[in-house]
């Protein structure tokens, strides 16, 4: 079994700044790609951005690309998303998950991710 709990949202104005954290533990495993999705009211979730464990390969939404940044210290089991310049729109519950398929290349399919946090607010007021 894995556990991934997340930490870090808050409210912040547009512009600011938040650091979210994901910590594994568990079964984890340094090849296990890690995401971050995020979902608003009444809309589905939807990917933010990914990460391979090891490897430091990743990918991001277009939507957040050039203001979030996702990392990992393999040391801490810990995955984190920087989010810079936020926007009312980026308002969302945000999730870590945790892909434990460990030949499948980093996925944006939330269906293919084996476990998740508990979730953590984000708001955006404009």
């Amino acid at each position: 079994q894995v556990q991934l709990v997340e930490s870090g949202g808050g409210s912040v104005q547009a512009g600011g700044s938040l650091r979210l954290s994901c910590a594994a533990s568990g079964r984890t495993s340094s090849t296990y790609v890690m995401g971050w999705f995020r979902q608003a009211p009444g809309k589905e979730r939807d990917f933010v951005a990914g990460i391979s464990w090891s490897g430091g390969t990743t990918s991001y939404a277009d939507s957040v690309k050039g203001r979030f940044t996702i990392s990992r210290d393999i040391a801490k089991n810990t995955v984190y998303l920087q989010m810079n310049s936020l926007k009312p729109e980026d308002t969302a519950v945000y999730y870590c998950a945790l892909d434990r398929n460990l030949r499948r290349p980093l996925t944006t399919t939330p269906g293919e991710y084996d476990y998740w946090g508990q979730g953590t607010q984000v708001t955006v007021s404009s």
